[in-house]
């Protein structure tokens, strides 16, 4: 780690962690929870999302996280529903946010091709690039599907009532041990392999750029 990686995780504090979790509170508005826009969380203000050891987190490690906004499932109509479609807000913004980032890093790429490289465009490729590379480690991050991430509200939508809340009831010894497992490093292969499809696929939905470059660098343009 060093200290150009430190500002580029310090730009995705800034900007993706506070969209994630206003899209959770956004699309829970929508389906008829309020709670997070009461609670001042419908908001892309960093501060109204701060947590001290995830942000520590983020800059340290590559991964951390915000507090999380306060649902109440008795709002949904189908609680479980509900629960599972705002929960999953929070991965697909990240997403959303990483193909923008490799589409900003794809146009500079076909922008230095044709003025040539220069400082500012190389700084500014690279910090898109690790943003998109982030992004995505985000989201697969939270789609895991253990308590407290976003992916056990999603998990959870599939499982009968009775299995629901006995997870529920087991959440504090499950996160003890996903991060004794985290720590052993036996996820980091599969999270890698999964990183990189979802970057191939990233690619290919912004492919439509390359082409474009392409033609404007045949056309001397």
């Amino acid at each position: 780690m060093n200290f150009f990686d430190i500002v580029v995780r310090a730009i995705v504090l800034l900007t993706a962690i506070p969209i994630h979790e206003a899209a959770h509170a956004y699309v829970a508005d929508k389906m008829g929870d309020p709670t997070g826009r009461y609670m001042g969380r419908l908001t892309l203000n960093p501060m109204a999302h701060f947590d001290l050891v995830g942000s520590i987190a983020m800059l340290v490690a590559g991964i951390g996280w915000a507090k999380h906004v306060p649902i109440n499932p008795r709002n949904f109509r189908e609680p479980k529903k509900g629960m599972a479609i705002s929960a999953a807000a929070g991965p697909i913004s990240n997403l959303i946010v990483a193909a923008i980032s490799l589409s900003a890093a794809k146009i500079l790429m076909y922008v230095s091709y044709q003025v040539g490289v220069n400082t500012v465009l190389s700084t500014l490729f690279t910090i898109f690039n690790l943003m998109c590379s982030i992004n995505i480690s985000l989201a697969i991050f939270n789609l895991i599907p253990i308590p407290p991430f976003d992916g056990s509200r999603i998990f959870n939508y599939f499982l009968p009532d009775k299995f629901y809340f006995k997870v529920m009831e087991y959440e504090q010894y499950i996160v003890i041990g996903l991060l004794i497992i985290l720590f052993t490093g036996v996820l980091d292969v599969p999270l890698a392999i999964l990183s990189n499809l979802i970057f191939g696929a990233l690619d290919k939905l912004t492919g439509v750029i390359d082409i474009f470059g392409r033609v404007f660098m045949h056309l001397g343009i």
